[in-house]
């Protein structure tokens, strides 16, 4: 499904959310939102978006799909019920605020993507633990667009520099297609991944290696780490070896 194809499903949300009084439009720039706003939420880049900056008067229609719209953060506290991670209880409001639904390139932001959700019939969404506090927001539009049951969460930890911050362009190429195209071997890959999933005695003992088929019945999620996995550099060494 490509989202961008057919667009009336979000916009029916967002409608849906204006008939509420639950959105509004909003061009205020970063630099303004900052100088009213906390400092941006680690790991994030977020910046807060204060309720005071909230116009008083929301429009009651979705009218202007080139502008930034915004939904009203309830003063209320979101209780997780993590898969992985455990239970958490989140206050968007304190952290976030006001946050983007819909974007002035003219299609919905990252959380409306429960339309997806629901649409598809997702039962399971896995992701990186900095997105912990995306499924406080999404359980809320989840209530409010009266969608199906939300998805069971399993936030997990993240693969990390050696830095102690995401990987990013500063720690090099590390992507699958990139290393695909180094010649490095799958089993080296699945085998790498193995090891940060706590199932290093499952490979290969002599290479570190595994196939997908291995990787399958060695996994188990109650042996991943609770902390966040650091990528080091003899583990990159490792992996461009050549066979």
């Amino acid at each position: 499904v490509l989202q961008s194809s057919d667009l009336k499903p979000y916009a029916g949300a967002m409608q849906r959310l204006a008939e509420a009084g639950l959105v509004y439009p909003c061009d205020l720039t970063r630099r303004e939102i900052e100088a009213a706003a906390s400092a941006p939420q680690e790991g994030t880049g977020e910046v807060r978006f204060p309720p005071e900056l909230r116009p008083p008067d929301r429009p009651s229609h979705f009218d202007d799909a080139s502008r930034n719209w915004r939904f009203c953060t309830p003063d209320e506290t979101v209780t997780i019920q993590d898969a992985f991670a455990g239970t958490a209880d989140l206050r968007p409001c304190d952290s976030i605020g006001d946050f983007v639904v819909w974007t002035k390139a003219g299609g919905p932001a990252y959380q409306l993507a429960v339309v997806d959700d629901a649409r598809q019939g997702v039962t399971d969404v896995v992701r990186g633990d900095d997105l912990i506090t995306s499924a406080a927001r999404q359980l809320w539009l989840y209530r409010l667009l009266e969608l199906a049951p939300p998805p069971r969460y399993w936030h997990v930890p993240l693969v990390i520099g050696e830095d102690g911050h995401r990987l990013a362009k500063r720690h090099g190429d590390t992507r699958i297609a990139w290393c695909r195209e180094q010649g490095v071997a799958p089993e080296r890959i699945i085998g790498l991944i193995a090891k940060w999933s706590g199932c290093e005695d499952k490979c290969e003992a002599a290479s570190g290696r595994m196939s997908i088929e291995e990787w399958v019945e060695a996994f188990d999620v109650r042996r991943l780490p609770r902390e966040p996995v650091v990528f080091t550099a003899k583990e990159q060494e490792w992996l461009l070896q050549k066979d």
